[in-house]
């Protein structure tokens, strides 16, 4: 596995293990000094030797495909605009979990409601949380309420 590190650190190791190994240092000991096996140590002189400078590039990982293609991606936004009341909930607030059963109902793919959060930012939205208030409020009355209690009971 490999270290934690930006590609420059890696890069460096790399060009380190190499040095210490010109300089006459056996695959164990550059292995030991460096902190990893002698055999990562010989991939790397192999690949110095058939690939240059290049080989001690550090390549992309790219991670796991996505299950959503672009457009099933389009798609799933388009239902979601379109409101949680629209797809049979009772309530007009998207959960990581009703987007999780919609995805599952559409596309027929699964997801763990808090893998949602990732799938929602790579589509760059953000999840939002409602404001519990009550449907009742009356917003004149809390203005005149400040206005004369407020300053009555606020702490000073």
């Amino acid at each position: 596995m490999r270290p934690k590190g930006s590609a420059d650190l890696i890069s460096d190791r790399r060009r380190r293990a190499m040095e210490l190994l010109d300089s006459g240092l056996s695959l164990n000991e550059v292995g030991r000094r460096i902190g990893c096996e002698p055999s990562s140590v010989m991939r790397w002189r192999d690949r110095r030797e058939t690939e240059g400078e290049a080989a001690f590039d550090v390549g992309y990982s790219p991670g796991r495909p996505s299950r959503l293609r672009t457009a099933q991606l389009r798609k799933l936004e388009k239902t979601l605009l379109r409101g949680a009341l629209a797809c049979g909930y009772r309530t007009d607030l998207w959960t990581t979990r009703r987007i999780a059963e919609v995805i599952e109902r559409i596309f027929g793919v699964s997801y763990h409601p808090d893998h949602i959060g990732r799938l929602l930012g790579k589509m760059s939205w953000s999840h939002q949380k409602p404001e519990k208030r009550a449907l009742e409020r009356d917003e004149e009355a809390i203005k005149r309420w400040k206005k004369s209690e407020w300053s009555r009971v606020k702490k000073r």
